[in-house]
């Protein structure tokens, strides 16, 4: 179905284009909220960002070739959009209590707690090591994936990750008192 509507797209039929654009939104706006939630930590904010991801895959309809492209295009232009958002602000947002619970398609960690206590400290990293870390273990994307979407060689997105973990680590020691191992 993807398929055939991307084809109607491809020719300027606008009318075979909106049912498709509107399936491709439904399939992957979870996906798309989750990555700009799990980097902004605002719902309103991740909101807005969706919102002008979509409306910015919508322009660039006539360009989407299949139905991995759209995906890639996604990942890509979320992410990207995570970022500017943060650098737009340059303060980062603190995540009220209310706001900790926040649905995902996966939950991962039970504990409320555990899960607070890491969702901050992933949101105090620097932003491409924050983001290659939401890419890598909220969405569950393989480095060249994570590469191929930020636009990095392998080895820097695994130095990033790798970074990201060490200074995740050194922040728990000091915050338990004691080194971790």
């Amino acid at each position: 179905m993807v398929a055939a509507t991307i084809t109607g797209a491809e020719t300027g039929d606008q009318a075979a284009a909106l049912p498709c654009f509107a399936d491709v939104v439904d399939r992957h706006k979870g996906m798309v909220y989750s990555i700009l939630w799990h980097y902004l930590r605002d719902r309103t904010l991740a909101e807005e960002a969706a919102q002008d991801v979509f409306l910015e895959l919508h322009r660039r309809w006539s360009s989407m070739k299949s139905a991995e492209h759209i995906v890639f295009w996604l990942r890509r232009v979320t992410s990207h959009r995570a970022i500017d958002c943060v650098r737009k602000q340059r303060v980062r947002s603190e995540t009220s209590l209310e706001e900790t619970s926040e649905p995902t398609a996966l939950e991962r960690v039970h504990d409320p707690f555990l899960a607070s206590y890491l969702e901050r400290m992933v949101a105090s990293l620097p932003e491409k090591q924050r983001i290659a870390i939401v890419l890598r273990y909220q969405e569950g994307m393989e480095m060249e994936e994570i590469g191929d979407v930020l636009g990095m060689k392998i080895s820097t997105v695994k130095t990033q990750i790798f970074r990201a973990l060490e200074l995740l680590r050194a922040k728990t020691a000091r915050r338990l008192g004691r080194n971790l191992e």
